[in-house]
Formats: C-alpha cells, structure tokens, sequence
C-alpha cells in the first residue's frame, strides 16, 4: 500500500479545505452587521427601564408633597424640596373636602442625552391633619390612657 504525501489530500480533507475557505470570516462579517442592532435594542430597553423608575419617583414624590401639605408644611418649602429631588417638575395644588393634593408633571428624560417627548405625570392626596382639643381625662395624641 503506497504511502500518501502531505500534498495528496484525502476525500474529507478536501471537502473541509473547501467549505473552510470558503466560509472563511463570515462569523466576523455577520457579528458586525447584527451588533449595533443588538446594541439599540439594549439602549431602548434600559431607557424604559430609566422612564419607569423616574415615573416611580414622581409617584413618590408626589404622595410625600400631598403628606407635607396635609401637616401644616409651608407650600413654598414643600415645592422647593420637590423641585430639588426632580428638576423640571411642575407642581400643582388642590384641595378636594379634606383631602390635600398634589399633581406633579415633568417630561421624561430618555437616554443618555435627555432626550424624549414623553409627558410623566402623578397625582398624590393625603388627608389635611385638623387639631382636635384634648379635653381633661381624654387619650392623648401618644395613645396613653389615665
């Protein structure tokens, strides 16, 4: 039985020459075309995620504003600590019987250069805290009996 050289290739050997030159970089090719795709589908997801969290704290703040005014806060400190927590928020009052709210509106910040045309918006109430007398031998305000 001859011995076969180097130079000879077998049947399999030469298939797998061919298919391996000829497919030769389109892993690289086919990464690069599907990366930025990837890459923007990435991007926009995180940005929802960013535009829920800052729907959530407007929510916050808002229900901390409502609290604020229900117990006797100044309105003007309240917006001013609004305001610093969420620049670019509007603020707006209402009282509704004895309920005191707090409608919060601001634009959503989108991806890293704010950009967005979306409008968030939150509306918090909280019950305005009256001062009821305490009359001799009745609870206090603690809860503490006689």
């Amino acid at each position: 039985m001859p011995l076969r050289s180097e130079a000879e290739p077998t049947a399999a050997g030469h298939d797998l020459r061919r298919v391996l030159g000829g497919e030769r970089g389109t892993v690289t090719a086919e990464f690069a075309v599907v990366l930025p795709g990837v890459l923007l589908v990435l991007a926009l997801c995180l940005g929802a995620v960013n535009v829920v969290a800052q729907q959530l704290t407007l929510g916050s703040l808002a229900a901390s504003g409502a609290r604020m005014l229900a117990r006797g806060d100044d309105p003007a400190a309240m917006q001013a600590r609004l305001v610093a927590a969420a620049p670019g928020v509007t603020v707006a009052r209402s009282s509704d019987g004895g309920f005191v709210c707090v409608a919060l509106e601001r634009h959503a910040r989108f991806g890293p250069l704010g950009a967005g045309a979306l409008e968030l918006s939150a509306h918090g109430c909280a019950l305005a805290a009256d001062p009821l007398p305490v009359a001799a031998g009745s609870v206090g305000a603690a809860g503490a009996g006689p």
